[in-house]
């Protein structure tokens, strides 16, 4: 018979992004409740850069995210081959190891690493060496549902954080650059400029199919710094990613179903195309410390709200998510990203936080089609 280990008042299973930021804001919101992180890796936040921009957030909220966060940048920018920009209005990332040494230091004990977690219930967790955790509250925040239906194409990026010979020169970073052959796929470049030598490169692409071929792209990346007349004296880490852009799906496809409420991409709760979850994340945890009872059946009723409101605002993304992956020919989907940053800096800005409004639609879809007129008549008609 497995022994009863403690009780706590809420469990978070999982010491990824969402939980992670649960936790940190029930520390500062409700401190006097025991919460407890269940983290089966050595890291909470496992081995991700989080990005976001200022407008995606409400001020409150950037404010109580600032300490976690590890570098700021006033301005970002995109190059395609007709196109250049620089957008302001502030861009932030929250690297892992980072989060991993501010949220420990903050949460102390609260937090349980190398914790494999073997069954749970809206009362109850069972460890893998058969002790329990009673509470009445549990959230499984432990990454997107394994199995899912959803159909959707894919975000695939390897990035590698590159010590270099010499300080990098960047003031900001680069969003995307897409001035490289396609080669089957939508394929850019992304940069994140650290201080002083040290810099993340990425390469990210859209394609149909979600297996990444890590050494292709190590080597883009590789090429992509020589290019630039960076040299590398080594590489400290690798973060490779796969998200889906969801085409068609029902919600509980991407947000699943059952009794333990679920948090962040668990949730559904990620942009449709760009695969950003930590403004959704922050959002979340906020909506959690306001509720007056800290149950699973509260937070499961709150979760299911929340996630279905995101999946209704969402549809317009999942039609564009599919003139971009149905529509458009692959060595062409960049042309949509090029025609979208053509648009007025404020739209951009609540394209990002998922916030557009009825007009903005009609502004992105305006304009000669960057896909065949044909295939983008049959998309919006739901034929393909």
């Amino acid at each position: 018979m497995s022994a009863l280990l403690h009780d706590a008042d809420v469990v978070l299973v999982g010491g990824g992004l969402a939980n992670g930021l649960i936790a940190y804001r029930l520390r500062q919101r409700r401190p006097e409740l025991q919460v407890r992180v269940l983290e089966q890796g050595e890291q909470l936040g496992g081995n991700h850069t989080w990005s976001f921009h200022s407008s995606d957030l409400e001020p409150a909220q950037l404010e109580w995210l600032r300490p976690l966060v590890t570098c700021s940048w006033p301005t970002y920018r995109v190059f395609f081959p007709k196109i250049s920009r620089t957008l302001h209005g502030g861009y932030h990332s929250v690297a892992s190891w980072d989060f991993h040494e501010k949220l420990t230091a903050e949460l102390g004990d609260r937090v349980r690493l190398g914790c494999a977690v073997t069954s749970l219930t809206p009362g109850e967790v069972t460890l893998a060496d058969g002790s329990r955790i009673a509470a009445p509250c549990v959230i499984d925040g432990r990454g997107f549902l394994e199995n899912s239906p959803l159909q959707a194409g894919y975000q695939k990026f390897v990035g590698l954080e590159l010590e270099l010979d010499e300080p990098h020169g960047e003031a900001d970073p680069i969003l995307m650059d897409g001035r490289t052959p396609q080669g089957g796929h939508l394929r850019f470049f992304y940069t994140l400029p650290w201080p002083g030598k040290h810099i993340q490169l990425g390469e990210a692409r859209y394609s149909d199919s979600p297996e990444v071929d890590r050494e292709d792209f190590r080597r883009g990346v590789l090429e992509y710094a020589e290019a630039r007349g960076w040299k590398v004296h080594r590489v400290l880490r690798e973060e490779v990613g796969v998200l889906p852009a969801p085409l068609k799906a029902r919600w509980s496809d991407v947000a699943g179903d059952g009794e333990v409420p679920r948090s962040g991409v668990r949730a559904g709760l990620f942009h449709a195309i760009t695969g950003y979850s930590l403004p959704f994340a922050v959002r979340f945890a906020d909506e959690l410390c306001a509720l007056p009872e800290l149950s699973s059946a509260a937070v499961l009723e709150r979760m299911t709200a929340v996630s279905q409101r995101e999946w209704r605002r969402a549809g317009f993304y999942r039609l564009l998510n599919r003139m971009l992956f149905r529509a458009a020919e692959p060595d062409q989907r960049l042309r949509m990203f090029e025609q979208f940053y053509g648009r007025p800096e404020p739209l951009i800005q609540r394209f990002y936080s998922a916030h557009l409004r009825p007009t903005d639609y009609l502004r992105i879809m305006t304009g000669k089609p960057p896909v065949p007129l044909l295939r983008a008549a049959k998309v919006f008609l739901g034929l393909s």
